[in-house]
């Protein structure tokens, strides 16, 4: 992709043109970014009280007994939304389902182990072991390039 800024006083509000040949994946990334008016909040449950969830501080969210959780390096929040609805909110670019329970945050993963058959192991910066599902293994492979 090509990037092109011109500076011209005669402009008193930004104006974006994005030149194309057809509609990509990639494209329709950048319209969706450069339309969303409001930041995707995440609130999380912790005790009696809830939190701001920055999406760059999520290590993992997951299900467990019916409930989602959020993980942090802090903390352990409770969430009030599905796992498809989450999936929906958060950066493309950085999360990514690994099974039909979990979702983790690429920038913090220390390592993806390939020797198990069938399946990876994924160790999280907070030494959190969990393994990608037989189902999105070809998914994780594509996005590692292997």
């Amino acid at each position: 992709m090509q990037l092109e800024i011109k500076i011209d006083s005669s402009y008193t509000m930004p104006k974006m043109i994005l030149l194309t040949d057809k509609i990509t994946d990639e494209v329709r990334a950048i319209i969706k970014k450069l339309s969303d008016e409001k930041p995707q909040l995440l609130c999380g449950f912790l005790n009696d009280t809830v939190e701001l969830l920055e999406q760059a501080a999520l290590i993992r969210v997951y299900a467990s007994s019916g409930k989602i959780f959020a993980v942090t390096s802090q903390a352990e929040y409770l969430l009030k939304l599905r796992l498809y609805e989450l999936e929906e909110r958060l950066d493309k670019n950085i999360f990514v389902r690994i099974s039909n329970s979990e979702i983790i945050n690429l920038k913090n993963v220390k390592n993806f182990d390939l020797s198990f058959v069938g399946t990876i192991c994924v160790t999280l910066s907070n030494g959190t072991v969990t393994y990608v599902s037989r189902r999105y293994v070809t998914k994780i492979k594509q996005l590692l390039g292997i």
